[in-house]
């Protein structure tokens, strides 16, 4: 028995996340305390991401130029309209470095071949042809959109959130030879 997901539209580059140590990419599907559930675009497998893994979201990624840096969607879209969205049958494991920049060069001419290695240039590569299998094809990031908070920002916004709600405790100190101790402790009430 074969089961079909329905996809719903997603804006990619929002949604879609690379974990650092984890190969292929991951879809977000929620948020939990101090972690996100995200699903592999490669099986399907779902599994919890923690506050301690370095999450980014493509809509971060950019790559180097001579001039301003790129975003990854019009480097997405440039590669998507080279090859009518179909994947990309180079062999980027195989390719030599040149034969990478050559590549690369078709795509986007003004990368910087200093700062973008070839090993940037076989991510991009298993990336894009790992989201045209998934049947993703818009690679556009919305006006309205906002990047995904990744790394420790939901910890710390967490936080500063629960201090905010806590009243501020008075701290009674006296001095002694010892320094400065703690002699009791009260609720400011205010």
């Amino acid at each position: 028995m074969v089961i079909e997901r329905i996809k719903k539209p997603i804006h990619m580059l929002k949604n879609i996340l690379a974990i650092t140590g984890k190969p292929g990419l991951y879809k977000l599907v929620s948020r939990g305390t101090n972690m996100l559930i995200v699903e592999s675009l490669v099986d399907g497998k779902r599994m919890p991401t923690y506050a301690r893994d370095k999450v980014v979201s493509l809509a971060e990624v950019s790559m180097y130029t001579t001039g301003d840096d790129v975003s990854l969607s019009e480097v997405l879209n440039a590669l998507g309209k080279k090859y009518q969205f179909k994947a990309v049958e180079m062999n980027a494991k195989k390719a030599d470095n040149d034969e990478l920049r050559a590549f690369f060069a078709e795509v986007l001419p003004t990368f910087d071949r200093e700062r973008v290695y070839p090993s940037d240039i076989r991510k991009l590569i298993a990336w894009y042809n790992l989201l045209i299998k998934a049947g993703f094809t818009d690679f556009t990031l919305q006006e309205d959109e906002e990047p995904v908070a990744t790394g420790n920002a939901p910890k710390a916004e967490a936080k500063a959130d629960k201090q905010q709600a806590k009243p501020k405790a008075n701290v009674k100190t006296s001095k002694s030879a010892a320094g400065t101790v703690k002699t009791g402790v009260g609720t400011k009430r205010g």
